[in-house]
């Protein structure tokens, strides 16, 4: 499985942050979407929504990239 990594650079704002979305498999026998997110260089906040199923899971990773790409993540 593939994280996907975006990042939004800023030098007029001195902005420098990055945004991870994961989907894995959980111990539970259900599907966990982490994101992570900060500023690049350093350790970022970690949150954990768990689905029931992947496809459920990859719907919210889609839905979370989308809100990320129109605030100027890529």
């Amino acid at each position: 499985m593939t994280a996907i990594v975006l990042t939004r650079i800023d030098p007029t704002q001195k902005m420098q942050r990055f945004y991870k979305l994961d989907v894995q498999p959980d111990l539970f026998g259900g599907w966990s979407l982490i994101r992570e997110w900060g500023r690049l260089g350093r350790a970022g906040q970690v949150r954990t929504e768990n689905y029931p199923t992947r496809g459920t899971a990859d719907l919210a990773m889609v839905g979370h990239y989308s809100r990320k790409a129109r605030k100027g993540y890529h």
